[in-house]
């Protein structure tokens, strides 16, 4: 769905899992800056929107998610993922219970295989399970922005900051109210910068939470079962993951990013070495410069200089070996 404010100056649309949306509007260290210091906002409208109603809605979805929702509060911000059968990541769903309904948004066209998995596990339950994408827009406000929320929309209050449930048809005069825009990229720097993952980018068709911190944050450990539940219990309780996330500092002096899915290798062994891993987002940032995630081999040291393609990469740690 393409977003009313790649109209605005400067816009530059976004491609691949973000296109419909504006990569930049011209300065991405600029929008970046003004997100850090808390200003600005994000257009995510193309983001897949998701309510759930009827009063067995929050004890229904804990059935089906990996995270504890049957008595969460009003207004209280989580995520939860859907697991396959045997433990691996499907959907991340980032989700607020307004008292009323639930909403939540997923990755960009994601919401019809959701909705669909969803409504074949209804049963006799009282919910009604929409898909809202079309007339609703999300919209980001960075942590510390004293921007007021309009009258009616739904508020999703995180550390990151503020994630709006807006009319679509509102969304050209929220910008015009409370600019300046910032595109995908300055979101996606910042969201690396703080490790946090994202399906489809740091995920796979073999994924599981473990290896990406996921574990406490959209898995809760102490709840009832679920879809993928033995994978999780098993892997926690006697094993340990074979992959995890780590963050890398990447060579400011190359011209080039790292892409999706470029291999990491032990830097000692050179191009020709053996594929430890590969990149999952690679970023520029507006203080760290070339940053990236990357999903590699439990047992690669945490010390060990990497090298992404032809990129040197020294690395920190997200995920513990």
């Amino acid at each position: 769905m393409k977003s009313p404010l790649l109209s605005l100056p400067g816009a530059v649309p976004a491609e691949g899992r973000d296109e419909g949306v504006a990569a930049h509007y011209g300065d991405l260290f600029r929008e970046q800056r003004a997100l850090a210091d808390g200003n600005g906002f994000v257009d995510l409208s193309h983001r897949g929107v998701i309510t759930v109603t009827g009063d067995d809605r929050l004890s229904w979805l804990h059935l089906l998610l990996t995270q504890h929702v049957s008595d969460l509060a009003p207004n209280q911000a989580t995520e939860a993922l859907i697991l396959s059968a045997n433990g691996h990541i499907e959907h991340a769903m980032y989700l607020v219970d307004d008292g009323t309904t639930v909403w939540m948004h997923v990755e960009p066209d994601t919401q019809g295989d959701l909705i669909a998995y969803l409504e074949s596990m209804k049963f006799f339950y009282r919910v009604e399970v929409a898909d809202r994408t079309g007339d609703i827009a999300v919209v980001h406000l960075p942590a510390g922005s004293i921007a007021e929320t309009p009258d009616g929309a739904a508020v999703r209050e995180t550390p990151q900051g503020r994630d709006l449930f807006l009319p679509r048809a509102d969304l050209e005069a929220y910008a015009a109210a409370h600019g300046p825009a910032a595109g995908i990229l300055a979101y996606e720097a910042l969201r690396v910068e703080g490790h946090r993952p994202r399906v489809g980018f740091e995920t796979d068709h073999r994924t599981i939470p473990h290896e990406l911190g996921w574990i406490g944050g959209a898995v809760h450990l102490q709840k009832g079962c679920y879809r993928g539940q033995e994978t999780v219990a098993r892997v926690h309780n006697l094993g340990k993951p074979p992959r995890r996330l780590v963050f890398l500092h990447l060579d400011g002096s190359e011209v080039h990013l790292p892409g999706h899915g470029t291999p990491v290798r032990l830097a000692a062994d050179g191009q020709e070495g053996r594929q430890l891993g590969f990149i999952t987002t690679s970023a520029r940032h507006h203080e760290l410069g070339p940053i990236a995630l990357a999903l590699v081999k439990r047992n690669v040291a945490v010390d060990a200089e990497l090298l992404a393609g032809d990129t040197a990469a020294a690395q920190e740690t997200v995920v513990e070996p």
